[in-house]
């Protein structure tokens, strides 16, 4: 009865004040607002679907008021400097700071709790060297390789043009190309705006094979070719997993698919484009090696290789196993750890599939030393890359070097309003709307992703000169160290297990063995 006390109060009170405008028109300021109060509570109590807004008419409305209001409360007022999600305050502010070239510094110490349980701290040495003048880079290409590339040891990650805005796409290449590093295109495409900016790009392929598919969804051999001859292309990339949504394949929300994206993926305007879980090209393991070569093939010898999210070590190991049979291998293989961004995946797909990045570069990185093939193959990694500190840690960890995807957003302007989705990014990064893409200055944001990558692989630098290393080939797991409990703090070297080269071909491991014999090249189960 109380909700209908209310409502008819408001009637009540909005009618008087009507009544009372015919005598003087200013009345109609108290009227104008009780008439819609009084018809909001009308339509609540006589609306179906939300029984808050049933039991409190118009009052209930401040609950959906303060839920969406409740991202921007957490993370300005409730969360503290190193404990928001997925980056916190102090990450965020370093990328913006070295994006805008200002001193990312903080003064009176750190707020970590240096012993909790997890912990991880890099060693600095009593004789630190020299920073080097430059930074060293990766050769990226292995014997069958014709146009070897040298990859910097910070890139920009995988991000399509479709999930980012045609500005944001622009500034990342335009920075790529200033500073030297490699742009990932993500799987929605070889666009205009990749090619624009004139920066070295991977052209990413995933199970929908846009921009080089048949009408009817297959792998097209021939527009392959044809685009991978571009200049701008330097390396070919299958993406067989992704760290966010591992076994989903990808998902562009259909209020994304202008008709420049459908265009451009070559799929229908205003549908929710989901990529299958699956490649139709291969099945086994042994396959996926062959069409590895067939892409290297077609792209004219230039550097080929994938990215995956870590599942089962058995898969990792029957891939290494048909490697080995087939004597071919990749150029280089990107891990992406569980931890990594996506524009829209379910939430139990983020939250609970797919191996993290520490584990899952070792993974890696141990089933190719234990087979031999580390030397021939280059080790990428991405997933919550964003500091310098982090580009060592996984050097230590077994990469060859990194790319990062959130980090170079938020150098291009993005706050973290985690509505990428929505196709209402407030600040005009992950949007297809042109009236929020428009708000992003591409030149202004080509010279911050320059110099966050710049200053990011400058600290790295000075990191490792600390550390007493002046190349990333000198460091090791040793340099690396986790506290484990209370007393205990292990390096990387005690807490984790390492293959020696060739040792699961000699004699696998207890711990190795029954994998390895699991393993098949021809079957992935």
């Amino acid at each position: 009865m109380v909700r209908f006390g209310l409502v008819a109060g408001l009637v009540v009170l909005a009618a008087g004040a009507a009544v009372l405008s015919a005598a003087s028109p200013w009345w109609w300021f108290l009227a104008a607002p009780l008439l819609v109060l009084a018809a909001t509570g009308v339509y609540d109590v006589t609306q179906r679907r939300h029984s808050v807004l049933r039991n409190y008419p118009v009052l209930g409305h401040l609950r959906f008021l303060l839920e969406s209001l409740r991202p921007e409360m957490q993370q300005y007022f409730v969360e503290r400097n190193f404990d928001g999600r997925p980056y916190d305050r102090d990450i965020r502010s370093i990328v913006y700071q070295r994006a805008k070239g200002t001193a990312a510094e903080e003064p009176f110490g750190t707020e970590r709790d240096v012993y909790a349980e997890g912990y991880e701290f890099l060693v600095p040495s009593l004789a630190p060297v020299p920073v080097p003048d430059h930074a060293p880079r990766v050769r990226v290409g292995g014997p069958d390789c014709a146009k070897p590339y040298e990859m910097a040891l910070l890139n920009v990650s995988a991000m399509s043009f479709g999930s980012l805005s045609s500005n944001a796409i622009l500034a990342l290449n335009h920075g790529a190309a200033r500073g030297g590093f490699a742009h990932d295109t993500g799987e929605g495409g070889l666009s205009e705006y990749h090619l624009r900016g004139g920066g070295d790009l991977i052209w990413e392929i995933g199970t929908g094979y846009f921009g080089c598919r048949t009408p009817e969804g297959d792998f097209d051999p021939s527009t392959f070719a044809g685009k991978a001859a571009h200049d701008a292309v330097k390396c070919v990339s299958l993406k067989l997993s992704q760290g966010a949504k591992p076994g989903m394949g990808g998902v562009l929300p259909g209020t994304k698919v202008n008709a420049e994206i459908a265009r451009v993926r070559e799929v229908p305007r205003g549908e929710t484009v989901v990529s299958p879980p699956y490649h139709r090209v291969f099945s086994t393991p042994r396959e996926l090696v062959r069409f590895i070569a067939r892409m290297r093939e077609l792209a004219g010898g230039k550097p080929t290789g994938f990215k995956l999210c870590v599942g089962s070590r058995v898969q990792v190991l029957a891939v290494c196993k048909a490697m080995l049979a087939e004597g071919v291998t990749p150029d280089f293989i990107v891990v992406d750890g569980a931890e990594g961004g996506t524009g829209a995946a379910p939430l139990e797909f983020a939250d609970h599939l797919g191996t993290p990045l520490t584990e899952g570069l070792h993974t890696v990185h141990n089933a190719l030393v234990g087979t031999g093939l580390r030397d021939r193959i280059r080790l990428g990694a991405s997933g919550k890359v964003a500091t310098g500190a982090d580009v060592v840690k996984r050097l230590i960890q077994g990469a060859d070097y990194t790319n990062a995807a959130r980090a170079m957003m938020f150098a291009v302007g993005c706050i973290q309003s985690q509505r990428c989705h929505t196709n209402k990014c407030p600040v005009g990064v992950a949007t297809q709307d042109p009236r929020r893409g428009r708000a992003l200055d591409v030149g202004d944001k080509t010279e911050r992703v320059r110099r966050y990558q710049e200053a990011t692989i400058a600290s790295a630098m000075r990191i490792m000169a600390a550390m007493g290393v002046s190349d990333p080939a000198e460091l090791s797991p040793r340099l690396l160290r986790r506290r484990v409990d209370a007393r205990t703090v292990l390096s990387y070297a005690e807490w984790y297990d390492w293959l020696e080269p060739g040792q699961l071909l000699a004699e696998p491991p207890r711990e190795w063995a029954e994998e390895w014999a699991a393993a098949d090249p021809d079957r992935f189960a």
